[in-house]
């Protein structure tokens, strides 16, 4: 351990190579070219992940706002009761909701509209949407032959609180005139903006049985949806709850988004990568300033080792003088990144002031 720790010498050394008391002592201008490049480099680094990750788990959370964490497809084979109170055993912290989704066509007046339809039960729909959601309308008279919409899709179509409308499904009945699509009248009893443009704008909720009738569908054509508390743990999860039961269909939230998510990962790693060749950058400007020191010093270091100083002293000593600079650029560039991270949103507003 001794190598490691420096003497008072080889600590007045650096200290003094960091600073420049003659206008030739280059090192000194170099060396605070490096330290202001590192803080900069450090802090960029971090403000810019920061964001990029605020970002993502905004995003992230506006959609898990709608969609579940897991879901388990019946493919055509029932989910029964059995399945689901032993899945409710074994994962104690899972929150299961049945349901079922479609697409079908919204017609109003003249106006028409493809949407996605999800069939859930009343006491499920707390699970997919929060009362701060709701712009118009009461989750209370979400009954039978009622509909809750988003508000874009809404906008699109002129509609509003306690409107009707024809809801057209993909199944078709045989009539007298051929086989015509299913319709079916709803009432519309919310209007809710979740965040998410996409959503507001083709999701509907009717209840569960309403779904099964209006898309000729049985039990058998049930799905399960899955939320967590920790909805990262989905992709884990998958692989066990599937194990359950090889005949159903399990599949999570970041495998309906995943070229999107894909796409923000790849977007943040070479946004990484680009910041840390900043920080590189200046590293060998460290490099380069100790080098011409180095020069600049022949006759002094040739002065210290007649009077004593050994090689590894020497050495020690440059590598403190670079360690000290690397050292403090960075702690500050953390400081600086992590002050300016937690008060963004003041500094973007008073920027937006002027």
């Amino acid at each position: 351990m001794s190598n490691f720790i420096f003497n008072e010498t080889e600590r007045t050394i650096s200290i003094r190579y960091i600073k420049s008391r003659r206008v030739e002592g280059f090192i000194s201008v170099s060396a605070w070219f490096s330290l202001i490049g590192i803080i900069l480099g450090v802090a960029t680094l971090i403000v810019v992940m920061s964001v990029m990750n605020g970002f993502r788990t905004d995003l992230t959370n506006k959609i898990l706002g709608l969609n579940p964490h897991l879901t388990i497809q019946s493919n055509g084979y029932k989910i029964e009761k059995s399945f689901v109170e032993n899945l409710k055993n074994k994962y104690e912290y899972f929150k299961v909701a049945r349901s079922f989704t479609g697409e079908g066509i919204i017609i109003n007046n003249e106006k028409a509209k493809g949407v996605i339809i999800k069939g859930i039960e009343k006491k499920d729909l707390k699970k997919f949407l929060k009362i701060e959601n709701f712009n118009k309308g009461n989750i209370n008279n979400f009954e039978t032959g009622t509909v809750l919409l988003g508000g874009e899709l809404a906008f699109n179509l002129d509609l509003e609180l306690n409107d009707q409308i024809n809801i057209m499904s993909s199944a078709f009945i045989t009539t007298p005139a051929g086989s015509l699509p299913k319709q079916e009248i709803f009432k519309i009893q919310g209007i809710f903006n979740s965040g998410f443009f996409e959503f507001d704008q083709k999701l509907n909720f009717i209840l569960l049985d309403d779904s099964i009738s209006l898309f000729q569908k049985t039990l058998n054509d049930i799905d399960l949806e899955i939320f967590l508390p920790d909805p990262i743990k989905a992709e884990r999860l998958k692989l066990e709850v599937q194990n359950l039961n090889k005949n159903y269909f399990v599949y999570s939230w970041n495998d309906v988004n995943k070229s999107f998510f894909s796409a923000l990962k790849v977007e943040r790693n070479v946004m990484f990568i680009i910041l840390t060749l900043i920080i590189v950058v200046a590293a060998f400007n460290i490099i380069s300033g100790l080098t011409i020191l180095i020069k600049n010093k022949t006759k002094e270091i040739a002065i210290i080792k007649t009077l004593g100083l050994s090689n590894k002293s020497i050495v020690k000593s440059f590598f403190l003088t670079g360690f000290s600079i690397g050292l403090f650029a960075t702690i500050t560039g953390v400081l600086i990144g992590t002050i300016f991270s937690i008060y963004i949103e003041n500094i973007r507003q008073i920027l937006s002031s002027f």
